[in-house]
């Protein structure tokens, strides 16, 4: 997941994905930074009308925005990173007062005026810049500038009240200290190492928590099914009722934005300035997906039921979905001789950074160097100590490209799932100069102790690749404006990059660069080797499906013309209709869903992406996955691109052809 702290002249254009904890006092150099925002601003306005340029105008107005994000992405990023609790709450403080003066600003008739009298000038403008005006017309339309002023007022009214709800749903997701109690016999088959990292609650008692490395390796090895299926329930009970009070509320209230703006639904506004345009297009593409991705589940739900029945030895076993992960470890290890385990030994975290920037520092002609000693002298504060800075140039001309953050390691207070923030994007400044790009990307693998390194799942490792995969988005653009920088391109093409650099673990040729064994620096056995490739596409029906569930549920939620809707009714029905398991009582699928904020009416973008990572990935299957000549042709058609381009005519330039769903089936191991 990538989260771009990018301005937007649109309404609330600046909210993070995931806001967590309780807003308490707006730090100063969030109010400091808007006064000087609105200073610009201000500057842009005593422009007679007659006399605007882009110089005068829409550029002086990118080049505050470039200035307000450099000043604040930072102190508001620590709401997910900083140890310190009230650093965190003024944080989220400040992100709500900074979202709320966005509100107020995509609603200034005074720059709507000045804006639209500048594109009345028919001024002569390069690609990028045009791309930028007609962007700002169509924000200023879609935040309400054409309606009349009590309608405008309720827009704005709105959005405030989103932001607010929208910081209150992240913060009860977050603020959910759920743990279950088990005994040590309750966790029968669960490693030893993951047990004694557990906090102790009693004699032969510990506390399960629900933290994304506890919860996968207890549901994948724990060998009791009511064990499985108690943190199951519980993990998928987080937010509870709160957040579906909140949901109801965000639900009508957007409903109510969208009606007001002139679209049938919420989805059609949110779908609007994206590829898919419209929620037709989104309900089309499932209808495509679904029968052919049915087919494949059908075959997983067989075979993973029949590895539950002789597991069990009950004939009449069901699949539930606290199973699914369990009966994978399990058909992986007895069909295809992995052990998820025995395989973390060969994927250290220094192998793995090994692995991970050799590859893309040759692929892509970079150089990293490790600046973390200096990074307070680049105007970075280590928040803690596991944190690592490191900058990156261009071999061809040693030039700076920019730096990137990594935090790769759990602790109390931080965010808990993995994202990339994109905190400043490239800037070519008005005065000609460029500000050089900062990303940072935030994990939670397990952390190393004194008589082990932090060993990582296969799908860690992948994990790890996708989110550099949006680090490299965000660094290698070429574009000039704050606006179109880096990962700034529509909300369903952002997570294609980051999607398709997953496959680079997924191949011998690479792997065989880097995992070794920990111990004796062995390489993987190339039987293990073989049987994990060919295990790639095992249960990728039922996880297709449960993909589509979730993008099928956003779409229903805000596809209603009222919105007022059961969130837990929509959940709950929808379930046994799309996935193949049936229907669990008692759950609240939506109540921990963080993308209902922030990727709201969009979630579809995950699958759809996918369509377009894959198609990309044929590039480098023709001319070599480890070829700089791939990763240089690659680099210019659509990582230094950013959003200065319509992402289907970027495809097509890039792929020499119309994109297709060929490689997106055969990646799932499918065919129409």
């Amino acid at each position: 997941m990538t989260t771009r702290f990018k301005v937007l002249v649109c309404a609330v254009a600046y909210l993070s994905l995931l806001s967590i904890a309780i807003a308490q006092e707006v730090p100063a150099s969030i109010k400091d930074a808007t006064a000087r925002a609105d200073d610009a601003i201000s500057k842009i306005l005593a422009v007679p009308d007659a006399e605007r340029t882009w110089v005068n105008t829409l550029g002086a107005f990118d080049d505050a925005m470039g200035k307000l994000e450099r000043d604040t992405s930072i102190p508001i990023f620590m709401a997910n990173v900083s140890t310190d609790a009230k650093v965190r709450n003024d944080a989220r403080a400040g992100e709500e007062y900074l979202g709320n003066w966005f509100v107020e600003l995509g609603v200034r008739e005074d720059l709507y005026k000045a804006t639209k009298a500048f594109a009345g000038l028919k001024p002569k403008l390069n690609p990028e810049q045009q791309r930028m005006l007609d962007f700002t017309l169509r924000d200023y339309r879609r935040a309400g500038m054409e309606l009349p002023k009590e309608k405008r007022d309720r827009v704005a009214e709105i959005q405030k009240e989103l932001n607010r709800l929208g910081i209150a749903f992240g913060t009860n997701i977050a603020d959910d200290e759920t743990s279950v109690p088990m005994t040590v016999a309750e966790l029968k088959g669960v490693s030893s190492d993951v047990i004694k990292g557990l906090k102790r609650a009693g004699k032969d008692m510990v506390l399960v928590t629900m933290d994304g490395p506890t919860f996968s390796a207890v549901t994948d090895s724990a060998e009791l099914e009511g064990s499985r299926q108690k943190l199951w329930i519980a993990y998928k009970r987080r937010g509870g009722d709160k957040n579906n009070d909140v949901l109801k509320q965000l639900f009508e209230l957007r409903a109510e934005l969208a009606k007001l703006l002139g679209y049938k639904t919420f989805s059609d506004y949110v779908l609007e300035p994206r590829m898919a345009k419209n929620a037709a297009t989104v309900a089309k593409f499932y209808a495509e997906l679904r029968p052919i991705v049915r087919k494949k589940a059908q075959v997983d739900l067989a075979e993973f039921t029949k590895a539950k029945r002789d597991h069990t030895k009950n004939p009449k076993a069901e699949l539930f979905p606290w199973d699914y992960s369990f009966y994978k470890s399990r058909l992986q290890q007895q069909k295809y001789a992995v052990d998820s385990e025995k395989i973390a030994e060969y994927f250290p975290m220094t192998k793995v950074y090994d692995g991970l920037f050799a590859t893309t520092q040759s692929l892509y002609g970079l150089t990293y160097k490790d600046v973390t000693s200096k990074a307070k002298s680049l105007g970075v504060d280590i928040w803690h100590p596991d944190v690592k800075m490191f900058e990156v140039t261009d071999k061809a001309d040693n030039k700076l490209i920019g730096h990137f953050l990594l935090d790769l390691y759990p602790r109390p207070g931080k965010y808990t799932h993995a994202a990339c923030w994109g905190l400043h994007g490239r800037k070519k400044w008005l005065d000609g100069t460029v500000s050089t790009p900062l990303a940072a990307l935030v994990c939670n693998f397990t952390k190393p102790t004194s008589s082990k390194p932090s060993l990582l799942r296969h799908d860690e490792v992948e994990t790890f690749f996708h989110e550099f995969g949006h680090v490299l988005h965000n660094l290698l653009t070429k574009a000039d404006t704050n606006r179109f920088a880096g990962a700034a391109t529509s909300r369903d093409f952002v997570e294609a990059p980051s999607q398709m650099f997953e496959n680079w673990i997924w191949n011998a040729q690479v792997l065989n660069t880097f995992a070794a064994h920990y111990k004796t620096g062995a390489k993987l056995p190339k039987k293990t080797l073989d049987g994990m490739l060919a295990a790639r596409n095992l249960g990728s029906g039922i996880e297709t499906e449960h993909q589509f569930y979730y993008g099928m549920v956003d779409q229903a939620y805000h596809t209603s013309p009222t919105g007022k809707v059961d969130p837990t009714k929509i959940s709950e029905d929808l379930f046994p209709k799309v996935e193949l398991y049936k229907k669990v009582p008692g759950v609240h699928y939506q109540t921990s869903f963080g993308h209902l904020v922030g990727y709201e009416g969009a979630y579809y973008g995950y699958q759809w992406s996918l369509v377009y990572a894959q198609d990309m990935f044929q590039k480098f299957e023709e001319l070599g996955i480890l070829s700089p000549k791939a990763g240089a042709y690659y680099r210019e058609k659509v990582l230094a691109r950013g959003g200065t381009m319509d992402e289907f005519a970027m495809l097509r330039d890039y792929l020499g052809r119309e994109p297709n769903l060929a490689a997106f089936l055969r990646h799932l191991g499918l065919s129409k």
